[in-house]
């Protein structure tokens, strides 16, 4: 094991890690305590990120590897000039966007004193390339990675103005000089030993030959400790402090970005040197999707942002979440709403905002919502978010230090959401100005709380001006070394932590466990838990209270030494309450403590949605529970169908009262696969889905029917292979108070019909931009069983609606496939004003 592999980390693949012997290692153990220890002492002396002047505030722009992903000859000289005039023509750049980023790819050979070179086929005459991106305005980036690569070293090539050459520069024995080779003799780049003369001079001489060109950003990639690569001996400390100094020396204003999935623990070398570092791996499915990213790769910021939210700022660098993938609904692999959230997400991260894809695909709403100035001035405001609220409807604020504050609301579930955020817990008391920054509307005041409902994925945005003091809310402590712990778990030395130690080694197993046992409150109620965990990059917690059912709650950070927080509600009983922790299926993080704040009351509210983690469930059969990275609860139920005895089924789905609610399915397949469905022994549903990824869920949203209490719902083929199954999630239908919508007509052939649709405004302004977001159609009775198709995209958009006016649309759906008698439930989501208003028409019981 590695130092970091020894604190409990399991390494970021598919091929799980046993961890039967955790203090063999003790002394690897203590050599990175003691580089966490160094590095946080050499954070309070440093001050200022490098380059000062360029890097205020975080950059807008574009860059290229997104395009490259799914477009391999996309890097080439004469398409970066034209990405450069999209810019300039697509308006963006008036609204600051101005960078044109070349990523890996524009290399061919290298000169005469080593330093890399143009691919004179792509790129012909990069100076002028850059003079053309200059001309627009705008600014040129480069991509470069650490050491020296193996045509330059066999070349033995003079370094420029020293008596040395590449190979008296280097690590003898030769070694991996990033996180691309590896350990050993013939690594992809070699690396430079920089306490031998010439090493500094030889990076000055390629900065020096970039800043020739009229380059103004510079991204080393495979930077490590991080890129997923925590082995010391793939150290680039010091090539980061070399190329820091490097641009320093060149006299030209270049920003410096350093990539992947940076550790924190040695965030006093990030901070000093360069302006940026990549927090997480890359956000692009790079072929393991059918398009740049998904939903499931982009969300995974939200839980990567948590460790690094409070290391923010020109002086310390900024957070980068890689590229905005929102170019348009097509190629980004992301919807309207997605888009919109991670938009969010980057501004109030003050992340830098360079975009992904193909820019002169640019489509209407991308580009409203990338010329959205009130947006833009978040991400540009220099004051980045802290998550105040985590778990599935995360809230993030922003204190502009004025009482004025930016509130972001955010819906990870598939299905619209209702949320309420009571002021008290972002620490106010009541606001007399909330605005909404999407829509560009004065809300008015709100006493106590604000309370929405959010489209599936979605986001409410608002600047609020808050007023009123609150008393901190009363708080006890529950250290985790302190606690029961079972199985693998033990308490491990972390200086960083609550009390000096931590609790790591809680490997897969239902028994592997830490439990706070005497968790103590006066009054029954909800109160706010936090949690502090520490990990390096997402992992799952799975947490019961009292008993109760298994909650899963996903979490991020940057570092096994020091600890990241996030906040949930739970139902406490007055007197003793016990919480435990851990995971049956995958690695949760190591844990330092839990607080426990309030008085039963005034907490936000429970969420209204309750997760079911598939590979939690009855697995039967040959169904079985791996690892899946990007999974809720890292796991999923995988080998299901193919036999009608391999299956998985939620024994105890509790709802309060019977009628209609919402089902979210988030499954992985590749292609179309087919599951069937039954509710309490009921009618069997089959699910036609498809997907692109067996490793990155997506989501179906359906309306079930379920009795009161307990209920049973299984997942099967009988007769074919149906998708894995990452969860299921319910909710009850949510209602609008301004938007309705009823079917109103239905003409056509049997086969083909064509069902009328009204969308009502019953509000006293116009709805803009209404439209119906999601559509599904799920057999209840009759013969046989069938999955309607509903033909055509979604959204489908109606327009605007004015006050007590209606808007209807015809939309035509396939049932071929369904007998004479078959009765189904609807499932219709519809929304106005960018998914301010949000209604839904689920369970009544139609005929075709």
């Amino acid at each position: 094991m590695t130092e970091k592999q020894f604190c409990f980390a399991e390494p970021r693949t598919f091929q799980r890690q046993v961890e039967d012997q955790p203090l063999r290692n003790l002394h690897r153990f203590l050599l990175a305590l003691f580089f966490a220890a160094a590095s946080l002492f050499v954070a309070v002396v440093s001050v200022e990120a490098q380059t000062p002047g360029i890097a205020e505030r975080p950059y807008l722009g574009w860059s290229s590897f997104s395009q490259q992903t799914i477009s391999s000859n996309f890097l080439t000289q004469a398409n970066m000039a034209a990405q450069s005039d999209a810019l300039l023509s697509s308006g963006l750049q008036a609204h600051g966007f101005n960078y044109i980023n070349m990523d890996s790819g524009w290399q061919g050979s290298f000169d005469a004193y080593g330093r890399p070179t143009p691919n004179l086929t792509t790129f012909p005459d990069i100076t002028a390339l850059v003079a053309h991106i200059h001309e627009n305005g705008q600014k040129a980036g480069i991509y470069w990675i650490p050491g020296v690569e193996y045509p330059a070293v066999v070349a033995n090539s003079p370094i420029l103005g020293t008596p040395y050459h590449i190979q008296d520069i280097l690590t003898v024995p030769y070694q991996a000089g990033n996180a691309f080779g590896a350990p050993g003799t013939s690594p992809y780049h070699y690396k430079i030993d920089f306490t031998k003369p010439g090493a500094q001079e030889y990076i000055n001489s390629v900065v020096d030959l970039f800043a020739s060109w009229g380059i103004d950003a510079i991204k080393l990639d495979a930077v490590t400790p991080g890129s997923y690569s925590y082995d010391l001996s793939i150290d680039n400390r010091a090539d980061v402090a070399a190329w820091g100094k490097a641009i320093a020396q060149s006299g030209r204003p270049i920003w410096f970005t350093i990539s992947w999935a940076l550790d924190k623990d040695y965030l006093s070398v990030w901070q000093q040197y360069a302006n940026a570092r990549r927090i997480e791996g890359d956000i692009d499915c790079e072929g393991n999707c059918a398009t740049i990213t998904n939903w499931a790769m982009a969300s995974w910021r939200f839980y990567d942002l948590v460790g690094w939210q409070n290391d923010a700022s020109a002086a310390v660098g900024w957070n980068d979440l890689d590229s905005l993938e929102v170019m348009n609904n097509t190629t980004s692999g992301l919807s309207s709403e997605e888009r919109q959230s991670i938009t969010t997400l980057w501004a109030m991260a003050n992340a830098p905002m360079y975009l992904g894809g193909d820019l002169t695909s640019l489509d209407d709403f991308g580009k409203q919502i990338l010329t959205n100035d009130e947006v833009l001035a978040i991400n540009q405001s220099g004051h980045p978010a802290k998550q105040a609220l985590g778990g599935d409807t995360p809230v993030w604020v922003s204190d502009l230090g004025d009482g004025s504050y930016y509130v972001a609301v955010f819906n990870l579930n598939a299905f619209p959401s209702r949320v309420t955020v009571p002021w008290s817990s972002l620490g106010f008391a009541n606001a007399p100005s909330v605005r909404d920054l999407w829509n560009h509307i004065e809300l008015g005041s709100y006493g106590k709380a604000f309370s929405t409902t959010i489209l599936g994925h979605g986001v409410r945005l608002l600047k609020v001006k808050g007023q009123g003091r609150v008393q901190p809310a009363e708080a006890q402590s529950y250290e985790a070394e302190a606690a029961t712990l079972s199985g693998t778990a033990v308490i491990a030395a972390c200086a960083g932590c609550s009390g000096g130690e931590k609790v790591g080694g809680l490997a897969v197993g239902a028994n592997n466990t830490v439990t706070f046992n005497n968790v103590t409150v006066r009054r029954s109620g909800v109160y706010q838990m936090q949690i502090d965990s520490l990990t390096q990059g997402p992992r799952s917690l799975i947490y019961k209270v009292n008993n109760g059912p298994l909650t899963t709650l996903n979490v991020g950070g940057g570092s096994f030494f020091l600890p990241s927080s996030t906040t949930v509600s739970v139902p406490l009983n007055a007197g003793v309450n016990s919480l435990q922790f851990g995971s049956p299926t995958s690695y949760p993080p190591d844990m330092d403590r839990i607080v426990i704040r309030g008085g039963g009351f005034g907490a936000p509210p429970l969420p209204n949605s309750v997760t079911y983690e598939a590979e939690n469930a009855t697995l039967a059969g040959t169904v079985t529970p791996p690892y899946c990275e990007y999974c809720s609860g890292a796991a999923e139920a995988g080998n299901i169908g193919g036999g009608s005895g391999n299956t998985v089924t939620f024994p105890n789905v509790i709802v309060d009262k019977a009628g209609a609610y919402l089902m979210e399915i988030d499954y992985l397949t590749s292609g179309p696969r087919s599951f069937f469905m039954t509710v309490n022994g009921g009618t069997s549903t089959e699910l036609d889905l498809n997907g692109s990824s067996f490793s990155l869920p997506t989501s179906a949203v359906i309306s079930v029917q379920l009795q009161a209490g307990s209920n049973t719902i299984q997942f099967g083929n009988a007769t074919g292979y149906a998708p894995a199954l990452d969860r299921i999630a319910i909710a009850p239908v949510v209602e609008s108070a301004n938007l309705s919508a009823s079917i109103v007509g239905k003409a056509g052939a049997q086969n083909l019909r064509v069902w009328k649709i009204s969308l009502n405004n019953l509000g006293e302004g116009r709805a803009a931009r209404s439209e119906i977001n999601t559509f599904s159609l799920t057999q209840s009775s009759g013969d046989g069983t069938c999955y309607p198709k509903v033909i055509g995209r979604l959204p489908i958009e109606l327009g605007d609606i004015v006050s007590n006016g209606h808007s209807n649309i015809k939309v035509p759906i396939d049932f071929s496939k369904c007998s004479n008698n078959a009765q189904f439930n609807v499932n219709l989501v519809f929304s106005a004003n960018n998914g301010a208003d949000v209604g839904s028409l689920g369970g009544s019981s139609e005929i075709r």
